[in-house]
C-alpha cells in the first residue's frame, strides 16, 4: 500500500504540475510569507535565501484523524496554510477518514479539481453535474475517483469499518464550501424567509437544522 500511495503521489504531482488551476509561477520558489502585510491572488514571498527544507514538509498525513464529530469524518488538508513552500505551486494534498457510517457531506471545491486515492475501506461517492446528473460509485481499498471542479460532492462510508483516502488539488488552497454548513450555519445567518421558501418548510424545520449545525460553544 506505501507503495501504491508514493505511486498516486507521484503520477499527481507531474500531472497537475504541468496543468495546474493556479496562476503560473514566475521563480524557482516562493515560500508563502505569513506574516507579510501585502496581499496578493496568494501569499507574498519571504526572502529566498532564508527558505529552509521545513518550508517544503509536512507530516500531517501519516497518522488518521479523529472522526468523532457531527459527520463522523475529518478533513486534514495539507495545503499552503500548512506548507508554505506551496505557495505558487498550484498543487495541494489532503487526508480524510471517515468513521463507519461517517459523510463527508454536500460540497465544493471553487478552486480547484479533486482526486481522491482510497487508502482503506469503502466508499459511496458522487457529484452532481450542472444538469442535475447524479454521477455517482461505490470505490474501494486502491481505487482513484475525480471529482470536476466546482461541481457539488460527497463521500459516505457505509461500511463496518474506518475508511480513509488521500487527496489531491491542483490548487494551493482549494476552498471547500460546505453546502449545508454554508446555509444553515453562517455568520450572520441566512434569513429563515429565504431558506422556508427554498427548502419548502416551515420555520420549525430549518431552526431545527440551524441548531444542529450551530458552531458549538
Amino acid at each position: 500500500m506505501a507503495a501504491m500511495w508514493a505511486l498516486f503521489v507521484m503520477t499527481f504531482a507531474m500531472i497537475l504540475g504541468n496543468s495546474a488551476a493556479d496562476p503560473d509561477m514566475l521563480q524557482d520558489i516562493c515560500v508563502a510569507d505569513y506574516a507579510s502585510a501585502v496581499k496578493v491572488n496568494g501569499f507574498a514571498c519571504k526572502d529566498e535565501a532564508k527558505a529552509t527544507a521545513e518550508d517544503f514538509f509536512f507530516a500531517g498525513l501519516a497518522k488518521p484523524g479523529l472522526t468523532n464529530n457531527t459527520f463522523g469524518s475529518l478533513v486534514t488538508l495539507a495545503n499552503v496554510q500548512k506548507i508554505p513552500g506551496l505557495n505558487t505551486l498550484g498543487v495541494s494534498l489532503a487526508r480524510i477518514d471517515y468513521a463507519p457510517g461517517g459523510i463527508n457531506p454536500p460540497h465544493t471545491h471553487p478552486r480547484a479539481t479533486e482526486i481522491v486515492f482510497v487508502l482503506e475501506g469503502s466508499l459511496d461517492v458522487g457529484f452532481i453535474t450542472t444538469a442535475n446528473k447524479l454521477i455517482s460509485k461505490t470505490i474501494v481499498k486502491g481505487d482513484v475517483y475525480v471529482f470536476p471542479k466546482g461541481l457539488v460532492h460527497f463521500q459516505k462510508n457505509n461500511g463496518k469499518v474506518p475508511a480513509a483516502v488521500i487527496a489531491g488539488f491542483n490548487s494551493q488552497l482549494q476552498g471547500t464550501a460546505n453546502i449545508a454548513l454554508t446555509l444553515f450555519a453562517a455568520t450572520p445567518p441566512v434569513s429563515n424567509d429565504v431558506l422556508t421558501s427554498t427548502f419548502m418548510v416551515g420555520n420549525k424545520e430549518i431552526d431545527m437544522i440551524k441548531g444542529k449545525l450551530a458552531p458549538k460553544a
